[in-house]
């Protein structure tokens, strides 16, 4: 793996919080069967791609997440039509269905993805926007291709911290995706994901976090009982607000403090190499590759 790709510090044995109770193994299966059987009718529509209504998907994504256990609470301004940039810090698998319950967008993904079962297909035939984060030379015209979505009026969902984190702390916003709002002139839509435990705490049973396995996530998830996903939309940043995707990355990221994760507090990250201001300022390959985010 490159250096200079994003990477946190939460791993699964420092992090999460195991859930293990014999009584929630039934309820466990129960809820695996619904899912399975919601992602089904979703590859059975599948072939009709972006062609799906758009409150077919949102009504499919929320069914797929009241089946696993996840109660939803959306909270703040409507999401606007037309092309955008939606965002938000990452923490789980769960976080692509609970963004597309609230907007269904074209998806941000690391080609890997690609390979999934059933998930991989999906996102494919969905119109994910893949993106090879070992080849450097292949990340401006990645940032084009997101842009030109964009302009033609697509939203396109990104998480920019470029990996996942358990969330109880969170990463910085890397720029290189804003760069592609910033030249197809549309807003930038923030969005702040928690996960609550029943009593109200923060909750790490969803995170997909450095050697876990997908399976011990979802594992994690079905068995956990009172989960809580809260969706907070923040207010737009509408085009030309931010001179450059320095300053919109850092307008886009939540103002409070995460918590401590493994020794570290709060918003941490890498530091980022420096570039010329401007909304169509441009830089080589290897410093958009610093900046780029993708999906989990």
């Amino acid at each position: 793996m490159s250096a200079w790709l994003p990477t946190a510090p939460c791993t699964p044995g420092a992090c999460v919080k195991a859930t293990r109770s014999a009584a929630a193994v039934p309820r466990a299966v129960l809820r695996l069967t619904a899912v399975l059987a919601l992602l089904l009718a979703g590859v059975a529509v599948s072939p009709f791609g972006r062609r799906v209504p758009a409150g077919w998907i949102r009504r499919w994504c929320r069914a797929i997440l009241r089946a696993a256990g996840v109660r939803v609470r959306v909270s703040g301004p409507a999401v606007p039509t037309g092309g955008l940039l939606l965002v938000a810090h990452h923490v789980s698998w769960l976080d692509v269905p609970l963004l597309a319950a609230v907007r269904p967008a074209r998806m941000l993904a690391k080609t890997e993805i690609r390979r999934w079962p059933v998930a991989g297909a999906l996102a494919a035939r969905g119109g994910a926007l893949f993106i090879e984060r070992d080849r450097l030379r292949a990340l401006p015209e990645t940032v084009a291709r997101i842009a030109a979505a964009m302009r033609g009026g697509s939203a396109v969902t990104a998480f920019p911290e470029g990996s996942t984190w358990c969330g109880r702390a969170r990463g910085r916003f890397h720029r290189a995706v804003f760069q592609a709002a910033l030249d197809a002139r549309v807003p930038v839509q923030p969005v702040r994901i928690r996960y609550l435990e029943a009593g109200g705490e923060a909750s790490t049973a969803p995170a997909f976090v450095g050697d876990d396995t997908l399976l011990a996530s979802v594992w994690r998830v079905l068995s956990a009982r009172g989960l809580m996903a809260e969706v907070e939309i923040r207010p737009a940043l509408p085009p030309g607000a931010h001179p450059d995707r320095r300053t919109l990355a850092r307008a886009a990221e939540p103002d409070d403090d995460a918590g401590a994760c493994t020794g570290r507090v709060g918003l941490v990250g890498p530091s980022e190499p420096s570039e010329p201001s401007g909304p169509t300022g441009r830089t080589g390959p290897r410093v958009l590759a610093r900046q780029a985010g993708h999906a989990p």
